[in-house]
C-alpha cells in the first residue's frame, strides 16, 4: 500500500528533523578550538554550556548574543542586563574566588587577559578564555572569537547594530555639541577614558574633542588636578561617583560643574 501524500510529508519532515538534530550533536561533539588573546590555543571537546566570566564586557558580549542563560557565574562589577544580578558572583578579574568558580563546575571561563587567575584555574583542568575588548577593533574582533567559542552564527550582526547606532547618534548631535571637551570618567582614583580606549573612539566618532590624549593610554590613573587645568565643557562619570565632584579640589571652578 502506497503512503498518502500526507504521510510521505510527515516522512519527509521527519527525516529532515532527524538529519537537523544529528547535525547539532555533530557540531557539539567536534568540539571547539581558537586562539584567544594571550595567543594561547584553546582547544573544549564540546560547545561550552556552563560559562563563568570575570569581566562585565565580556559577560555582556555573551549575552548580547542571545546566550545569557549559559552564564553560571560573574565578577563582581557585573550588572547588565538585569538577569545576571541574580547569578552567584565569584569575586573581581584581579582577585577571583578560586574556590568559588570550580564549584560552578564551569565548562569555560572568560577573563580580561591581565587577570591572575587563568595559570590557577588551568593548573585545576579548567579552560581559559582570555580576552581584552578596549578598542572598536578589539569589541568586533572579540565578538566573532566568542560567537566562534558559543557556536553563534554571525556573532558580527551585533558589531553591524553598534556601528549604526553610533552613526545613527553622531547624526543627531546639536551643532553646538560638536567640538565639545569631553572628560569621561570611567571610575574614581581618577581613572579616565583616554582617545585609544573604545569610549574614546566613540566620542571622536560623535565629533567631540577627549581632553585626555591617546598617549595617555586607554584609560589612565589621572592627577585630579589635570582635570581642573584642562576644565572641559562637559564631565561624565557613573552616578555614584556624581554626587562627590563639587568636593574634589578644585573642581568647583569647573566650567562643566558651574554650568550644571
Amino acid at each position: 500500500m502506497k503512503p498518502t501524500p500526507i504521510k510521505r510529508i510527515l516522512i519527509v519532515v521527519a527525516v529532515l528533523l532527524a538529519l537537523l538534530l544529528l547535525m547539532w550533536g555533530t557540531a557539539r561533539a567536534q568540539g571547539v578550538q581558537l586562539t584567544d588573546d594571550r595567543g594561547r590555543a584553546v582547544q573544549l571537546a564540546r560547545t561550552p554550556q556552563r560559562i563563568v566570566s570575570l569581566l562585565p564586557s565580556l559577560a555582556e558580549t555573551v549575552c548580547a548574543l542571545d546566550q545569557c542563560q549559559r552564564l553560571v557565574g560573574v565578577d563582581r562589577y557585573t550588572n547588565w542586563p538585569e538577569s545576571v544580578r541574580k547569578l552567584p558572583q565569584v569575586g573581581g578579574g584581579l582577585d577571583p574566588n578560586i574556590e568559588a568558580i570550580v564549584a560552578l563546575r564551569p565548562d569555560v571561563v572568560l577573563m580580561a587577559t591581565s587577570s591572575r587567575a587563568a595559570a590557577r584555574l588551568e593548573s585545576l583542568g579548567i579552560a581559559v578564555v582570555a580576552l581584552e575588548p578596549k578598542t572598536h577593533a578589539d569589541v568586533q574582533r572579540v565578538l566573532g572569537k566568542v560567537g566562534q567559542l558559543l557556536g553563534v552564527d554571525d556573532a558580527q550582526r551585533v558589531w553591524r547594530a553598534i556601528d549604526a547606532g553610533v552613526a545613527a547618534a553622531a547624526q543627531s548631535l546639536p551643532p553646538a555639541a560638536r567640538g565639545a571637551r569631553v572628560y569621561f570618567e570611567v571610575s574614581p582614583g581618577p581613572f579616565g577614558a583616554g582617545e585609544a580606549s573604545f569610549i574614546g573612539e566613540t566620542l571622536t566618532r560623535l565629533g567631540t574633542r577627549n581632553i585626555l590624549p591617546a598617549k595617555l593610554g586607554p584609560f589612565p590613573k589621572l592627577n585630579p588636578e589635570f582635570v581642573v587645568r584642562a576644565d572641559p565643557d562637559l564631565v561624565m562619570v557613573g552616578a555614584r561617583s556624581a554626587q562627590g565632584l563639587l568636593s574634589r579640589p578644585g573642581w568647583d571652578r569647573l566650567r562643566a560643574l558651574r554650568q550644571g
